[in-house]
């Protein structure tokens, strides 16, 4: 059997190689404040468009908006007073529509009983086709 070892793979024709099961895109931001992307693979910019509602733009188009977006956000505490609560978040994809070869929209949303949107400290999208 043979190894095959590189450092960089390339598509002759520009833009994200076509290899099925690598992420096309993924991006590591901050949503809170200022947004602020903290890593990335092929994700040129976040827009925020309000709390907990973020467009995740391609620096190169994918093939098509056929793909898998996971999105996710660690836990986040709050405190009441001496009452400390433990928010889980939940992600999805922004209305139908807004899922296409240049961009996707995200949001963020709490669990706790009140399906509120907020802004992750840390965020995390995915993409995979």
């Amino acid at each position: 059997m043979s190894t095959l070892r590189v450092t960089t793979v390339t598509n002759p024709s520009g833009g994200q190689p076509t290899i099925d099961g690598l992420a096309k895109a993924w991006v590591n931001f901050n949503g809170t404040g200022t947004v602020a992307i903290r890593a990335s693979l092929n994700v040129s910019s976040i827009t925020d468009n309000g709390t907990g509602d973020y467009t995740v733009n391609f620096t190169n188009a994918l093939a098509d908006a056929n793909y898998c977006v996971n999105v996710s956000a660690p836990m986040y505490t709050t405190s009441n007073g001496s009452v400390t609560a433990k928010i889980y978040g939940s992600g999805s994809i922004g209305s139908p529509g807004l899922q296409s070869t240049t961009q996707i929209r995200v949001c963020w949303t709490d669990i706790g009983g009140t399906a509120n949107f907020y802004d992750p400290a840390s965020y995390y999208v995915a993409v995979f086709r």
